[in-house]
């Protein structure tokens, strides 16, 4: 009876330790399936928050001005209408990048242009983020006289150099969504808006500078000349808005 009753509880032990090994399995696959799953998500880094203006200041200026609101996660350009000659409210971010893809919403104002830039180095002879870093346009194709000139001047174009395959805008008053990709290491660029991809351009020399030569920015002598710079974003004197802004390091 004893030996049975051994046997039995041998049993029963060792059952208990199969099925706790096969819970504590289940629990360790759980954790590796919600870390995997986190993965891609944690690879994006938000530069702004939609709440203040941290990692953001104005093109050669400390800190942002009245100019540049904060509403409903956005951040919204109104341009001053008592404008002095010269000046501008250019915001770009405090970390530099090289190789990226950055993700980020914009909406324009009726009649609107604004821009994105990236690669841009402040330097106190250049008034501009524009005089150094390259721009992907960011416009009311249909209202803005620079939509007649030419499409590689049209919301999402590299700015006068390349031309989107389409028009993809959503309708002013509605948000786009523009994925840029910036990446040296296989000497490749894109863009894509609100799903599409749209342009694709190399980024390295020999490819990039004849690209350039090309445009009316052939003679500026800090045009493009850097690969690590900050991300900007234009004022051009119309209302934008910017949200939802993440970058991811390639």
């Amino acid at each position: 009876m004893k030996k049975q009753l051994s046997i039995l509880f041998f049993a029963l032990l060792i059952m208990g330790c199969k099925e706790k090994a096969k819970e504590t399995q289940e629990q360790a696959d759980d954790t590796m399936a919600e870390a995997e799953a986190k993965v891609p998500e944690e690879e994006w880094e938000v530069i702004f928050d939609g709440e203040t203006f941290d990692g953001w200041h104005e093109y050669l200026k400390e800190g942002v001005s009245e100019h540049w609101k904060i509403e409903d996660g956005a951040m919204v350009f109104y341009p001053p209408k008592d404008r002095k000659e010269g000046e501008s409210y250019n915001l770009v971010s405090e970390a530099e990048y090289t190789d990226f893809e950055l993700s980020l919403d914009w909406k324009i104002s009726e009649a609107g242009n604004s821009g994105i830039f990236w690669a841009i180095k402040e330097l106190p002879e250049l008034g501009q983020p524009y005089q150094t870093g390259p721009e992907i346009q960011v416009l009311d194709n249909d209202k803005h006289p620079d939509g007649k000139n030419g499409t590689s001047h049209q919301a999402g174009a590299l700015y006068d150099m390349v031309s989107p395959a389409k028009d993809v805008t959503k309708p002013i008053g509605e948000w786009n969504t523009c994925v840029i990709s910036i990446n040296h290491k296989t000497n490749s660029g894109s863009v894509s808006l609100n799903g599409t991809p749209l342009v694709e351009f190399p980024v390295n020399d020999p490819e990039w500078s004849e690209m350039v030569s090309k445009s009316k920015f052939a003679d500026w002598e800090h045009f493009a000349k850097y690969t690590t710079g900050r991300i900007g974003v234009q004022d051009h004197g119309d209302m934008v808005a910017f949200r939802n802004i993440k970058i991811k390091e390639l």
